[in-house]
């Protein structure tokens, strides 16, 4: 079931795009971008839904209810779960496109393995997840899996030239780009208050950009292109929305909402 809903489409979308362009680094790149545009909606649905969790925090009821209850969590969060339900407000939904993207990344991942297969058996295996009325897959073998410096099928590194090591260039652009996409995103917190989701995408904040970055470090250059893809067009998307929250990425920097009466 897995193979047929999310690998077997995958393998084929790719290998038809690097049919098209020739090289396979540029292939996974015009892949992601076609992905973000099918999921541009949930970008909305996360950008709506991280205002909306802005304009609460602002809010007369929810200041109150921080207050009331803050040495209670248990009723502070069954109090807060009223709010959210008497404003219809999801305060999971920032999270709903970060969420469906680990299908698609562990897809992609497979999809990248198979894709790049060299071992004859590896062939056999690739050549039943091809579509035959799309791919002709002696037509589009052996793949250029190579990339600016990189290989496709191996970790990215880039070796300089006199030193006996390879700095891990992506995997640090991942960590950079995802912790920006995170941040511009999130509503800046009202002073003095404990909500819990708010503590939660805190956390998600911080450990999102350092799984990605080990995930680019230690797995193939063509994932690492996908996410640093990923990264860039959802900055650029937010960006565009006009909901982007900028002082976020300044640190050293408290903003606080203005109550409303």
């Amino acid at each position: 079931m897995w193979e047929t809903i999310i690998i077997e489409p995958f393998i084929n979308l790719l290998l038809w795009i690097y049919n098209l362009v020739g090289n396979f680094g540029i292939a996974i790149i015009l892949f992601t971008t076609l992905t973000r545009v099918i999921l541009y909606p949930l970008t909305q649905k996360q950008i709506k839904s991280s205002k909306a969790m802005q304009e609460l925090q602002s809010d007369k009821r929810y200041i109150e209810i921080q207050k009331k209850y803050a040495n209670d969590k248990e009723k502070l969060a069954q109090e807060q779960m009223k709010l959210y339900q008497e404003l219809k407000i999801n305060p999971l939904s920032s999270c709903l496109p970060t969420l469906i993207q680990f299908p698609i990344i562990i897809g992609l991942y497979q999809a990248l393995i198979q894709s790049l297969a060299s071992a004859p058996i590896d062939l056999l295996n690739l050549s039943r997840h091809i579509y035959p009325k799309l791919l002709q897959i002696s037509e589009i073998l052996p793949l250029n899996s190579k990339f600016l410096w990189m290989e496709m099928g191996q970790p990215e590194r880039l070796y300089i030239p006199g030193t006996n090591f390879g700095i891990p260039v992506l995997a640090i652009i991942v960590v950079i780009t995802t912790y920006i996409s995170t941040k511009i995103i999130t509503p800046p917190s009202q002073p003095g208050t404990n909500d819990q989701s708010a503590m939660m995408t805190k956390m998600m904040n911080l450990y999102m950009p350092v799984l990605m970055g080990w995930l680019a470090w230690s797995l193939q250059s063509g994932l690492a292109i996908y996410f640093v893809t990923t990264n860039l067009i959802q900055i650029a998307q937010y960006a565009i929305s006009g909901n982007v929250h900028w002082n976020n990425l300044l640190f050293w920097k408290k903003s606080a909402t203005p109550v409303k009466k």
